[in-house]
């Protein structure tokens, strides 16, 4: 039976596990409303926003660009998703984690053939379950701030719709926000600069999450005893029991700053925009705020995947670190974002004023 399964998953290519990953998460993105497109006359209202509000973006970093806008489903974005985290999430597969000094593998090697077969497919299952609840909110990428392949802009028509219903607030409001901060967070994340010193921080993110895998595929290794695997098909979730998360390491510390001040400029540029475009929109911003601390989930889940916390105190340091110095220099100083050097380390998140001093007196500036 082993050696039917090896031969399966073999012919299925290096592959394997993205297809596993993409098919897991469609599954989940379709629900059960089956995830229709959205309605023609919401999609013509945000393409009739999208120039205005690309008007102010350009104006904000002083350049020029093409607003364009594609208005999707759930699955759309999903596999949007999966597209750009892939090559964020290979570096695990390329590295597979170690069985243990302590297994004899020499004396198991069928069950060593099965884990090594196995840790891929579980990164795709872990992957395509965050990408299709990921999608069940998200408005779009923005939400994670990851260097991006591409510009493709995204929105997800319905779920700002069922955001806006929820919170009683004007639908073109919602619209505006959404493409100011889809359009912003496209702009930077594009960068390569900026994408380049972010996939360093990500690196070390990744290690670690190496390092939690191997602690799984370790104790599944020592469960060759007939009686702990039937026990494990009884209760699949005791695998994890003893395993704990990893503390905050500088790793992770490194990478909340930068990430928590990405989230923080995108959200107070889309609200600037907003209001220079509709006027104050209070709501709109106490909204915002609160789907972010309770309704998401989804967008949690998949910022885990990559060593990245979206609920904690730095986000708190990161919303007064952009509003203290957009106060003091105004919001375009956060054109540093764009270059290689612009990212907030963690002490830096702590003061502002050091960044800026940084960041205005580089070499790049």
């Amino acid at each position: 039976m082993f050696g039917d399964i090896f031969n399966l998953l073999g012919q299925q290519g290096p592959d394997a596990w993205f297809q596993t990953a993409t098919q897991l998460a469609l599954n989940i993105a379709r629900g059960e409303d089956g995830d229709p497109n959205p309605q023609p006359v919401e999609r013509q209202r945000l393409e009739e926003l999208a120039p205005l509000v690309g008007r102010h973006v350009d104006a904000l970093f002083g350049v020029s660009s093409e607003p364009v806008i594609t208005a999707v489903n759930r699955s759309s974005l999903t596999i949007a998703a999966l597209s750009q985290w892939k090559p964020l999430i290979e570096p695990m597969l390329a590295s597979p984690p170690s069985m243990g000094d302590n297994l004899e593998v020499a004396a198991n090697p069928m069950m060593a053939q099965l884990v090594s077969t196995l840790g891929p497919l579980f990164t795709g299952f872990q992957m395509g379950s965050v990408a299709g609840h990921f999608s069940e909110r998200a408005w779009s990428l923005a939400v994670l701030p990851l260097p991006r392949i591409d510009d493709q802009r995204l929105l997800v028509v319905n779920n700002l719709a069922n955001f806006a219903e929820a919170w009683s607030l004007d639908r073109d409001e919602v619209y505006v926000f959404a493409l100011a901060q889809e359009f912003v967070a496209s702009l930077v994340l594009t960068q390569p600069g900026t994408g380049d010193a972010l996939r360093a921080l990500l690196i070390d993110a990744v290690r670690e999450a190496t390092a939690a895998q191997s602690d799984l595929l370790s104790r599944l290794q020592t469960m060759i005893n007939p009686e702990d695997l039937t026990s494990l098909m009884g209760n699949p979730e005791s695998l994890l029991d003893g395993i704990e998360m990893p503390e905050e390491t500088d790793a992770t510390r490194a990478i909340n700053a930068a990430a928590s001040v990405l989230s923080a400029f995108f959200e107070k540029a889309a609200h600037d925009i907003t209001e220079a475009i509709l006027g104050p929109r209070p709501a709109l911003v106490e909204a915002y705020q609160r789907h972010r601390r309770s309704d998401a989930r989804g967008e949690d889940a998949a910022a885990a995947l990559f060593g990245i916390s979206t609920q904690g105190p730095h986000h708190d340091q990161a919303r007064d670190f952009v509003a203290s110095l957009s106060k003091a220099h105004g919001l375009g100083v956060f054109d540093a974002l764009l270059r290689v050097d612009g990212l907030p380390s963690a002490t830096e998140l702590e003061s502002p004023e050091v960044w800026y001093q940084r960041v205005t007196s580089s070499p790049l500036a």
